[in-house]
C-alpha cells in the first residue's frame, strides 16, 4: 500500500455540489448535488450522499506512474481485434485498482461514511456510482460504459468497491466507447459517488423520460417501473410496467395517468442476502445483489399505484424544468427513481439529460412503410419506427459475439453494455425481455437501428442464418417478419412545406402511432375512430362487459373474468381502456381538436367481438342495419352506449383534454339526433357545457336534404364521403362485383358535396370531409377547396400530397379571384 502525503479534500457532500461542478464530480453526481440541495424544497426526494472526486483519481495515477503504465499499456490498440482489446483493459483495470489503494483515501471515505451512518444508521447500505468528467455530454449517452454497485456496507466492502469502480474505467466497453466518439483516454476522469441505497428491491424502481423516447414528442412524461433494484429496468433484463402523463394538463391542475401499459416483471433483483430484521446483508460469495422470481400475483398487478404515478410525473416535471432554466431551452430528462418499501416514499435517485429523442432534428419527415404484408414470426416493443432486413445472428456466447457479421439482426435473450461495439453494425436488434427504456433500446435509439425488445421467448426458435424483416413502423407493436419483405422510405423537407389555409387534418384510430402522427404538420384529427380502439385495445363486446350476467358461453366468461380481474367491475376496464386509448389521441394532438366517431362497427363486425354473438341480431345488410346513432338509445344497446359516454366524460372531465370533440355517425333521422342528444346529456355530455361541440357525420342523403334543420342540433358536420357515395349511387361499397360503379366523382356525388358544403355553411357551422375522396382523387381535392370547405382530414400517409394539392388549388382560385380569398 502507498501512502502519499496529500492534502485532505477529495470528498464532496451534495449539499456541496452543483451542475456546474461536472469537471470535479463529473455529470451524474454533479446532477444528484444539483437535485438534492437546489430542488428538495420543491418536494424532490434525493437520498443523501457524497462523492469521491476526479481530482482524487487523478492524483492516484500521476503520483503512482500508473499514467505513463497505461499510455504505453494503450499505445496501438485496435479495438477490433477483441481478445487483444479484453486482455489490454483487464490488465488497465489492475493498474487503476491498485493505483488507488492510498491510505489517505481510504481515511477520507472512511469517515465520510460514518458520517452518513449517522444519518441512516450503522452500516447504511450504499450505492457506489461511476461519475465520469465526460459523461453526460450532449452528443453521447454514456449508458452503462462504466461500473456502478449496489448493496454495498461496512468500511472495508465501501472501499474496495470505490477502487473497482475507479478501475472500470477501463471496461472493454468504455475504452471501445471513447475511442468510437473520439474522447481521450486520458483527459477523461472518474469521479465515484457514494448514496444511500433506496429500499427499492422491497418495493419498486424504474426509468422517467419527461418525452416519449419513440417519437420525440414533448407533452408527455414516459414513466417505466418493476418490482425490485432498478438495475433490471436499466439493462432491459426485465418487460417493465409503462404509464404515461400528459404535461400540459396536468401543469393545468388535472391529475389522471393518460394511458398505462401492464408489463411481465418477470423477476426482481434483490438484496443477496439479508437479516430478515435488521436488512444487514450476509457475505455470499462476495454477491450484494440476486435476481428472484416475481410471484404471478405480483406480475399482474402495477408495481406502483396512480398515485405514485403523478407523484413521480411531478417530480419530473419539476427536475425538467429546473435544467431548463439553467440551459436557457427546453432539457428534456432522463430520470432513475426508486421506492423504498420500507418507509413507502419515493426518491429520485439520478437525472441527466436525454440524449437521443431529443436532438432529432426536425427539418425533414421520414416515414418507412412495407410494400406488402408478410408472416409475423415473433412481436414486441417497437423501438424506432424504420424497417430493416438481416440474416439472424442468435447471440447467446461471447462466440457467438465474436463470429457477428455487419448487417445482421442481432437476436439474444438481452443486450449488455460490452456488446455496443457490436451492435453498432446491427442491422437491427431483437431481444426477448426488456421494455423500452432499457439498454438495448436506449443504445438503439442512439444509433438509429430499430430494435424489438420483449418478445418473450424469439431467441429460443430463432436460427442464425434465417433472415428476417424488422418492422418498427407499425406503431407501438413491433413485428419480426419472415423473410426480406420490400419498404419505401419516404421523406419531405419541412422547410419547404407550405400549409394551405383549408385545415388539413387526419384521421386516426391508433392510439400507438398518434405521437408520431401529431408530430406532422396537421390542424388536427378530423375522424378519431373509437371502433378500432375497442377491437384492437379491449376485443370485447360492450354489452357483455355492462351486463356480463347475460353472457352464455362459460369460455367467453372466463376470458372477459381473466380481462377484467384487475378491476371492480368489468364496466371499469372498458371505460379505463376506452377512455386511455381516445386521451391518448386528444393529448397528442392538444390543443387542436379532435373529433372522436362514436362507436360505428355493424353488427357483423360488433358480433365478432368476445361474447358479441350473445347481443347482436343476424341482419341480412347489416350495412344499412342497426348501426349509428339508432343504437345508442335503443334498448338493446342503451347499457353500452352508457360506457361510451362515461370514457369520454373521464377524457374530457379528468384528463381535462377539452379539445374531444364528439361526432354522431350514421344519423338518419332529425328525431333520432334529437334523442341521442337528449342521451348524451343524460350521460353527462351536454352540449355546450365546458366547451363541449357535438358533430354529426354527413353520410346520408337525407342529412344533405335536411341540413338545415341538423345545423340546428349540432356544431358541425363531416362529410363521410364513403357511405355518401355508396347511398347516393345506390352502390355496396363491399360487393366487389359493382364496385366499379362506386365513384366519388359522379355529377350526382359533386351536387350532394356542393348541397352540404353550402347547407352547412349557410347555417354557420363547421363542415369538413373525413373520407379517402380527396386523397385518392386530386380532382376532388380541388372541388373542395373551390367551395371553400373548412378542411379535409385523410389518413396520416395522404396528409403531405393532400396539402400540396389543396395550396396548388388555392393558388389557381385565388389567381382567378383574389378576392374570393381576401373576403
Amino acid at each position: 500500500m502507498t501512502a502519499i502525503q496529500t492534502a485532505p479534500d477529495y470528498i464532496r457532500w451534495f449539499k456541496d455540489l452543483r451542475i456546474e461542478d461536472v469537471p470535479l464530480v463529473g455529470g451524474k453526481t454533479a446532477s444528484l448535488g444539483e437535485l438534492y440541495s437546489a430542488l428538495a424544497p420543491q418536494g424532490v426526494r434525493v437520498p443523501n450522499g457524497f462523492a469521491i472526486t476526479a481530482a482524487a483519481y487523478r492524483d492516484a495515477l500521476r503520483e503512482s506512474g500508473a499514467d505513463d503504465e497505461l499510455r504505453k499499456l494503450l499505445d496501438g490498440l485496435d479495438k477490433r481485434r477483441i481478445a487483444d482489446l479484453a486482455k489490454r483493459a483487464a490488465k488497465a483495470r489492475a493498474i487503476v485498482y491498485d493505483a488507488t489503494d492510498r491510505a489517505d483515501l481510504r481515511k477520507e471515505v472512511n469517515e465520510a461514511y460514518r458520517l452518513l451512518e449517522q444519518e441512516y444508521g450503522r452500516a447504511a447500505a450504499v450505492a457506489v456510482r461511476s461519475s465520469a468528467t465526460a459523461e453526460d455530454l450532449p452528443n453521447a449517452s454514456f449508458a452503462g460504459q462504466h461500473d456502478s454497485f449496489l448493496n454495498i456496507r461496512g468500511t472495508k466492502d465501501l472501499f474496495e468497491t470505490c477502487r473497482r469502480c475507479f478501475a472500470s474505467l477501463f471496461t472493454d466497453r468504455a475504452i471501445s466507447y471513447r475511442i468510437d466518439n473520439g474522447f481521450d483516454h486520458f483527459k477523461v476522469a472518474l469521479s465515484v459517488a457514494i448514496m444511500k441505497m433506496v429500499r427499492s428491491d422491497i418495493a419498486a424502481s424504474g426509468v422517467i423520460f419527461t418525452l416519449d423516447t419513440e417519437s420525440g414528442f414533448r407533452d408527455v412524461a414516459f414513466i417505466t417501473g418493476a418490482y425490485g433494484l432498478g438495475e433490471n429496468v436499466v439493462q432491459g433484463a426485465v418487460d417493465p410496467d409503462e404509464f404515461y402523463v400528459h404535461k400540459p394538463t396536468f401543469n393545468a391542475g388535472f391529475r389522471a395517468v393518460l394511458s398505462r401499459r401492464l408489463g411481465a416483471k418477470e423477476k426482481r433483483m434483490v438484496y443477496a442476502k439479508t437479516d430478515a430484521k435488521t436488512g444487514a446483508k450476509t457475505k455470499t460469495h462476495g454477491t450484494t445483489t440476486r435476481n428472484v422470481a416475481t410471484p404471478p400475483s405480483e406480475r399482474s398487478q402495477f408495481c406502483i399505484s396512480d398515485a405514485d404515478v403523478l407523484e413521480l410525473a411531478q417530480a419530473a416535471i419539476v427536475v425538467e424544468n429546473h435544467y431548463s432554466q439553467k440551459a436557457g431551452r427546453p432539457t428534456p430528462m432522463d430520470v432513475e427513481w426508486a421506492k423504498d418499501g420500507n418507509d413507502g416514499a419515493l426518491y429520485i435517485i439520478q437525472a441527466r439529460p436525454e440524449t437521443v429523442a431529443s436532438r432529432r432534428t426536425p427539418d425533414a419527415l421520414e416515414t418507412y412503410a412495407l410494400k406488402k404484408p408478410g408472416k409475423a414470426i415473433a412481436t414486441g416493443r417497437a423501438v424506432g419506427e424504420k424497417i430493416a432486413a438481416g440474416k439472424i445472428r442468435l447471440v447467446k456466447s461471447e462466440r457467438d459475439l465474436r463470429a457477428f457479421r455487419p448487417g445482421e439482426v442481432l437476436v439474444a435473450t438481452s443486450t449488455s453494455p460490452d456488446w455496443e461495439p457490436v451492435m453498432k453494425t446491427a442491422a437491427a436488434i431483437v431481444t426477448d425481455h426488456g421494455g423500452r427504456t432499457c439498454h438495448a433500446a436506449i443504445i438503439a435509439r442512439e444509433l438509429g437501428v430499430p430494435a424489438v425488445v420483449g418478445t418473450e421467448n424469439f431467441s429460443k426458435h430463432a436460427k442464425t442464418g434465417t433472415t428476417v424483416t424488422v418492422c418498427c413502423a407499425e406503431g407501438d407493436v413491433g413485428h419480426v417478419y419472415d423473410g426480406a419483405l420490400p419498404f419505401e422510405v419516404t421523406k419531405v423537407a419541412i422547410d419547404t412545406l407550405q400549409r394551405p389555409r383549408t385545415e388539413i387534418m387526419v384521421n386516426l384510430g391508433n392510439p400507438e402511432v398518434a405521437f408520431k402522427t401529431a408530430m406532422m404538420p396537421n390542424a388536427g384529427v378530423g375522424l378519431a375512430r373509437m371502433e378500432f380502439i375497442i377491437n384492437q385495445h379491449i376485443g370485447i363486446h360492450p354489452m357483455a362487459l355492462a351486463t356480463p350476467d347475460k353472457v352464455n358461453s362459460a369460455k367467453d366468461r372466463k376470458t372477459i373474468q381473466n380481462l377484467t380481474a384487475r378491476y371492480k367491475a368489468p364496466a371499469d376496464f372498458f371505460v379505463e381502456r376506452l377512455s386511455e386509448g381516445v386521451g391518448t389521441i386528444a393529448a397528442a394532438f392538444y390543443p387542436h381538436p379532435v373529433i372522436v366517431r362514436l362507436s360505428d362497427f355493424k353488427t357483423n363486425e360488433y358480433a365478432s367481438l368476445i361474447a358479441g354473438r350473445d347481443f347482436e341480431p343476424k341482419e341480412e345488410n347489416p350495412m344499412l342495419g342497426f348501426r349509428g346513432a339508432s343504437r345508442y338509445a335503443h334498448p338493446a344497446y342503451a347499457a353500452g352506449f352508457a360506457l361510451e359516454c362515461a370514457a369520454l366524460r373521464r377524457v374530457r372531465d379528468v384528463m381535462g383534454l377539452t379539445n374531444l370533440k364528439i361526432m354522431i355517425p350514421f344519423c338518419r333521422r332529425v328525431d333520432e339526433a334529437r334523442k341521442v342528444i337528449e342521451t348524451m346529456a343524460g350521460h353527462g355530455l351536454e352540449r355546450g357545457e365546458g366547451g363541449l361541440e357535438i358533430f354529426m357525420m354527413c353520410e346520408i342523403p337525407n342529412n344533405v336534404i335536411l341540413i338545415d334543420q341538423f345545423a340546428k342540433l349540432f356544431d358541425g358536420f363531416s362529410i363521410g364521403s364513403n357511405d355518401l357515395t355508396q347511398l347516393t349511387l345506390g352502390v355496396d361499397r363491399d360487393s366487389d362485383i359493382v364496385a366499379f360503379d362506386f365513384d366519388e366523382r359522379d355529377p350526382g356525388m359533386l351536387k350532394m358535396l356542393t348541397l352540404a358544403v353550402e347547407g352547412a355553411k349557410r347555417n354557420r357551422r363547421h363542415v369538413g370531409i373525413c373520407g379517402e375522396a380527396p386523397a385518392n382523387y386530386p380532382e376532388i381535392a380541388r372541388f373542395l377547396t373551390e367551395l371553400g370547405i373548412d378542411s379535409i382530414s385523410v389518413n396520416p400517409a395522404s396528409v403531405l400530397r393532400t396539402m400540396e394539392i389543396v395550396r396548388e388549388a388555392e393558388r389557381e382560385l385565388a389567381a382567378r379571384a383574389p378576392q374570393a380569398l381576401a373576403s
